[in-house]
């Protein structure tokens, strides 16, 4: 098996015990991304020269015995918005096209101490805003498994930079979806940890209490040993958690075992029928759930009856959010200034430096965030968006009092084709349809590869009670137990395809 079909966890135990070198394992990555990334334009930045350096300090240290953490000497790829010292970062707009942040984010200086090389910054949805990778300044990223169709959203640059073999492990981040939902149609894992158990500080913010970064990877035991590189309390991230994450690289160790004896799994009954699901997602989806029976569990019907209105929810709450945060970038203090030619009046500066800085999809949030947190509209609509988040958290309470996890299809439809949704923003905006839920609630939530249709993956996604993310690792780990071979071994060949 080549070095790029390995598993993060089994490339790190021969950098470990020497049969590898972090050297070696980092160049068979770049070379990959060298040979491919010219089709799937999953990478914004590589960083050849850096990812190189980290990796000979890592072989340094194992040569003169120094420990070594999990998955030292394995290479990551990090989303375009997790700002990184020296390296651009863009979130995917030309309105920071070519800003060079002064700092790391926490989670970028824990994979830093890990001794994980940054092989670079992967493309997105333009300040994460977006379902296709569609919305990015910088063109569009193509799934590995067709390249006539989107990786999924805003995280797309990330998954597909897994699924196609050219990065071990990659960092996303997770608003509405957004690394499950691309995890589903790259057949890779995504996971979202429960809100505040990473740290926030150093993502460009979209929606400063949804977002949350995780990891994309291959396998659950890969996607639980990156979880477990970059959770922890951050005094810098006035949401973070202080206390301990959950053990999950021992939970999902345990689920390969295979065995849910005394597992008590609710199937979403709002989400069970799949309404709106293509029929071919439908049948993976209930293949999957007999899988997880076969496994032990206890699988019953839970009703959770304010999902439905999640969606709405999340899309008064999250515009809101965006168009507040997004308020920074106005012409004065960093980032694009267009017009400035000493005659035209600050306001007039920064009307046409967002005219040109800012996408659609951005415009559309930022317009309506603003009309929802007007006066006179603030409590008829975010405020009633709050009421129903809070709502969804209860229903989220009630069916954990029942069993300890819930299980549903990750997105209603496996990847579209480029263009095919761009011109109706609502049946965009379905592609998180299923994943919003956990988002307003805080919980965790994992996607997990679950079969094919047509051809194309389609995920299942386990979702927790917050702060035990290692329930979801356990069963997602148990399903993938079942697979052989597993859905997420199998790198598509982009060579063999046609654009």
């Amino acid at each position: 098996m080549s070095i790029v079909h390995t598993t993060a966890a089994e490339l790190a135990a021969s950098i470990a015990d020497g049969r590898l070198t972090s050297e070696e394992v980092t160049k068979a990555f770049l070379d990959r991304i060298a040979a491919v990334d010219g089709t799937v334009n999953a990478f914004l930045h590589v960083d050849a020269e850096g990812a190189l350096a980290a990796a000979r300090a890592v072989d340094a240290d194992r040569a003169s015995g120094k420990p070594l953490g999990p998955l030292a000497g394995v290479p990551v790829a990090v989303k375009d918005i997790v700002v990184t010292k020296g390296l651009p970062t863009t979130a995917g707009s030309k309105m920071l096209e070519g800003w060079v942040p002064p700092y790391d984010a926490t989670i970028v200086e824990r994979l830093k101490a890990a001794g994980m090389p940054i092989l670079g910054k992967t493309n997105l949805d333009e300040f994460a805003m977006g379902s296709s990778t569609e919305y990015s300044a910088f063109g569009v990223t193509r799934n590995p498994w067709d390249l006539k169709r989107t990786p999924g959203g805003s995280g797309g640059g990330s998954s597909a930079a897994v699924a196609a073999g050219m990065a071990p492990l990659a960092i996303g981040t997770d608003t509405g979806g957004s690394i499950r939902q691309p995890g589903a149609v790259t057949g890779t894992v995504g996971g979202k940890p429960t809100y505040g158990a990473n740290s926030r500080y150093g993502l460009i913010a979209f929606s400063s209490s949804l977002d949350t970064p995780g990891p994309v990877a291959r396998t659950m035991l890969d996607a639980a040993l990156l979880h477990e590189v970059i959770a922890g309390h951050d005094p810098k991230d006035s949401t973070s958690i202080p206390q301990d994450p959950s053990p999950v690289a021992a939970a999902a160790r345990a689920g390969l075992n295979g065995d849910l004896s005394g597992v008590r799994l609710g199937v979403v009954e709002q989400f069970s029928a799949g309404d709106g699901a293509e029929p071919g997602v439908v049948a993976a989806y209930q293949a999957g759930v007999e899988a997880l029976a076969k496994l032990g569990a206890d699988v019953v019907e839970v009703s959770c009856p304010n999902f439905e209105y999640a969606l709405p929810a999340y899309y008064l709450i999250a515009p809101s959010e965006c168009s507040s945060n997004l308020a920074r970038f106005d012409s004065v203090r960093y980032g694009l200034r267009i017009g400035d030619d000493g005659v035209r009046s600050l306001e007039e500066v920064m009307a046409a430096t967002r005219e040109a800085g800012f996408g659609p999809e951005v415009k559309r949030r930022i317009m309506l965030g603003t009309y929802a947190l007007s006066s006179g509209y603030v409590d008829q609509f975010y405020g009633q968006a709050q009421k129903v988040r809070t709502l969804i958290t209860r229903d989220f309470d009630n069916a954990f009092g029942q069993v300890d996890a819930l299980i549903s299809p990750t997105t209603p439809f496996t990847a579209f084709e480029f263009g095919s949704r761009t011109q109706d923003p609502y049946q965009m905006y379905l592609a998180d349809l299923y994943t919003i839920p956990a988002n307003l609630s805080g919980g965790p939530a994992v996607s997990v590869p679950v079969g094919l249709s047509d051809g194309l993956p389609v995920g299942l996604q386990v979702m927790a009670p917050t702060m035990r993310d290692d329930v979801a690792y356990r069963v997602g780990a148990a399903l993938e137990s079942t697979q052989d071979p597993r859905l997420s071994d199998q790198i598509p060949d982009v060579a063999d395809k046609e654009l």
